[in-house]
């Protein structure tokens, strides 16, 4: 059943449908936010237009009161892939066996439907809330995210306007809607090193040298190294291999230099130049001639257990019956920016079990299950009883 025929059951279904058959692959918009700004300005909101290097983003602010409670998120997807492998297009939502599919349904425009319809159905309840109510929406999480959220959080700073509680609709929950939320995520530190031989015959090894062979050993230390054992809310760190590469594409060549991409997911136990000079000791010790390019992606981040994280998951186990787990696990998010303007954050959203896949998708019900967790939130953080 397409999704045109289902949507009129639920207003974050419709609107969730809405957005995915956007076209908004990164850096693109496709008019996302666009949608979601009339549905806020009708509301009150002010719009707050920032566009930045070919990206758009958006901060929309109701009220000036404290607290203010910011809604986050984003607007573009990752690539579809071959568009042949779906079920059904990626961009024409459709309902099929109890599930929404289509590209951004788990990562994260269900989440973000969610969002606008628990607004509008606490402020129709609540037209003077006890504090203020803002989105933060940017169009560059998924790709170089140099010119999204970093950007806003920067012209936020500026002026000293921070936000209390922020609420990121990434996809967390695992087996179960709302059996995780995240509180913090470990930093990212990639590298691209090059060990460098000498190219020869592959019958005269004794007049090449073979990098392969001398990187080989440094490779299985390093897999084997034990860099941290985390701490009470985080894993111990983590460092993986993404690839090897080396060779002419002739099997009668030892090469001359083999580049191997490698990552650490790290937690604050550690810091980004320890580790850093870990690994080049490594490689030094072991002899061999080599240079890396390091990229740090991302510190980690922890916004503790406060009242936010006690809300949601009042506000989860009200409407599901579950409990989630609090935890800080996964890949990097803009939580990591704004940390730096917010007291207390935390990412909650849809099953990430198909997030970036082919035929991405969600259990028909998961907009409207989550805003109605978003809407308790709002009810116990800004609500008149609160």
């Amino acid at each position: 059943m397409n999704a045109p025929d289902a949507r009129c059951a639920d207003p974050a279904l419709s609107l969730a449908c809405a957005l995915i058959e956007r076209s908004s692959v990164s850096p693109e918009d496709g008019g996302c936010q666009s949608l979601i700004g009339e549905r806020l300005a009708r509301l009150g909101f002010t719009l707050e237009p920032l566009h930045a290097g070919g990206v758009t983003n958006l901060w929309a602010r109701r009220g000036r009161a404290a607290p203010l409670v910011c809604f986050a998120g984003h607007t573009d997807v990752v690539p579809t892939g071959p568009a042949e492998r779906w079920s059904s297009p990626p961009f024409a939502p459709t309902v099929r066996d109890g599930e929404l599919h289509g590209r951004g349904a788990a990562d994260m425009k269900c989440a973000l439907a969610a969002m606008v319809v628990a607004c509008e159905r606490f402020l129709a309840r609540t037209p003077d809330p006890r504090g203020s109510i803002a989105f933060l929406l940017t169009s560059d999480e998924e790709a170089a995210a140099t010119d999204g959220t970093v950007r806003v959080v920067e012209r936020l700073a500026a002026r000293n306007e921070r936000i209390d509680f922020s609420v990121i609709g990434e996809p967390t929950s695992v087996t179960h809607l709302g059996d995780m939320l995240k509180n913090g995520r470990r930093g990212s530190l990639s590298g691209r090193l090059v060990v460098t031989g000498r190219q020869g015959h592959i019958a005269y090894p004794q007049l090449a040298d073979n990098p392969i062979h001398r990187l080989a050993p440094a490779l299985a230390e390093l897999a084997g190294m034990e860099w941290d054992r985390g701490n009470e809310d985080f894993q111990p760190t983590s460092w993986q291999m993404s690839n090897i590469h080396a060779g002419t594409g002739a099997n009668n060549v030892i090469p001359g230099e083999v580049e191997v991409l490698f990552n650490f997911r790290y937690a604050p136990v550690s810091t980004a130049h320890a580790l850093q000079a870990r690994l080049e000791s490594v490689l030094d010790r072991h002899g061999l001639a080599w240079k890396i390019d390091w990229t740090h992606g991302a510190q980690p981040f922890h916004t503790g257990r406060g009242r936010l994280v006690d809300v949601a998951i009042e506000s989860i186990r009200d409407v599901t019956g579950i409990t989630p787990e609090v935890s800080t696990t996964g890949g990097t998010s803009d939580g990591r920016f704004i940390k730096d303007v917010c007291s207390e954050l935390i990412e909650f959203g849809a099953r990430n079990l198909t997030a970036h896949a082919i035929d991405e998708r969600v259990s028909v019900d998961t907009p409207a299950t989550l805003a109605h967790i978003y809407e308790g939130m709002l009810e116990r953080l800004l609500g008149a009883g609160r």
